[in-house]
């Protein structure tokens, strides 16, 4: 029997990125019977491959199982290989190559079409770290550029496009996410995805202070535990992060999207840490109509 979740504000939802040993259909099944509220479902060649034959037939298929499963979805777009075998995450939207940038200009169009045929509440995106030899400047106005596009397809389909600040990336903090805004003159699809560990790893506010700053922009939220300075996504009670207050402050801002635990490298034991996962989660959160401690 799936855990009681009706006494917190909060829908929780875990990675499939965490859960590459599993097939999609199973990882969706485990999700559901864990208690999870939904999914933040990465595009990748082991789930719903975006490059693939046939998409539209399965994505009708996925899109079933979440109908079945009373399961919500996030698309993500993190799939370190997905474009190219030898590069991770590569080619980028900062890609020197007119023609990389086009690629993954396509794929994050792709993704938003999927999003659209799965109802998902947004679809997630990062700039790219910044090439050798390349200006900052010329940075800024690549990536720029190279989400046009996207965010054209993503007023069309009605799917925010939830850019996320990414340590060691041209947009790394939520001063950078508000650059961005400002560059392409704030449109109306273009949110933010908050990853609670790049709060603890590089922002100079607290993590729940990030949450209540971040606010009126949020359209996509990911969750792990992480260390001051070093960017590890890891276990809850493995890093130094006081959970509590940001899942009050998360559901204090009226969120309605997913928060989705992010722990792209522990596939390995994808299944008990999802579990622990959201034991450990449901314990944290605070209960409807219960103020602030």
């Amino acid at each position: 029997m799936s855990p009681d979740t009706s006494h917190t504000n909060l829908r929780l939802g875990y990675g499939t990125n965490g859960l590459t040993d599993l097939r999609l259909d199973d990882a969706l099944a485990l999700l559901a019977d864990l208690g999870y509220d939904g999914v933040g479902l990465t595009l990748d060649h082991m789930h719903l491959d975006p490059l693939a034959p046939e998409l539209a037939a399965r994505t009708r298929h996925v899109a079933k199982r979440l109908g079945e499963l009373g399961l919500g979805v996030t698309i993500e777009t993190g799939a370190r290989y997905v474009l190219d075998p030898r590069r991770k995450h590569g080619p980028s939207l900062l890609d020197p190559d007119p023609d990389g940038r086009a690629a993954r200009t396509d794929l994050l169009i792709t993704a938003v079409r999927v999003a659209a045929d799965l109802g998902a509440h947004a679809v997630h995106c990062f700039s790219g770290i910044t090439p050798a030899d390349t200006l900052t400047d010329t940075a800024w106005k690549r990536l720029e550029g190279s989400l046009t596009p996207v965010l054209d397809a993503a007023t069309d389909a009605g799917i925010p496009l939830a850019v996320e600040p990414e340590p060691g990336h041209l947009l790394a903090t939520l001063a950078d996410f508000h650059h961005l805004r400002g560059l392409l003159g704030d449109p109306e699809p273009l949110g933010l995805t908050l990853d609670i560990g790049h709060c603890q790893c590089l922002e100079p506010d607290a993590p729940a202070d990030c949450v209540r700053n971040a606010a009126p922009w949020l359209r996509h939220v990911q969750i792990e535990d992480m260390r001051r300075g070093v960017h590890e996504h890891l276990p809850f009670g493995d890093g130094e992060i006081d959970f509590p207050p940001v899942l009050e402050a998360l559901a204090a801002t009226g969120y309605q999207g997913l928060t989705v635990v992010e722990l792209p490298r522990h596939s390995h034991a994808g299944p008990e840490l999802a579990r622990e996962s959201i034991e450990f989660l449901r314990s944290q959160v605070p209960p409807k109509g219960v103020p602030a401690w």
